[in-house]
């Protein structure tokens, strides 16, 4: 299942995004959108996590989860957000 984190703090590295989530089971990939002109992240990414369960999971105890200085917003993504990142 692939997962949108929006409101992160630009500072949140994907290192500590794939830590926060193997809590709750294997992250597949993770990736930081970044600004092409600054190198900085824009403050969203996205994750992919194999197995539904782990995913929902992680969605339902990481939604407004403070991280950094940020509570963060985590949902499953939508076609329209996968296709946005590429």
């Amino acid at each position: 299942m692939k997962i949108l984190v929006r409101n992160l703090d630009r500072s949140t590295t994907e290192e500590e995004l794939t830590i926060l989530f193997s809590e709750f089971g294997a992250v597949q990939s993770c990736s930081l959108v970044m600004d092409k002109a600054t190198g900085v992240s824009k403050g969203f990414g996205f994750l992919e996590m194999p197995k539904p369960g782990e995913a929902k999971a992680a969605i339902k105890n990481l939604n407004q989860k403070t991280v950094g200085k940020n509570a963060i917003r985590v949902k499953k993504a939508d076609q329209k957000q996968n296709n946005e990142q590429r």
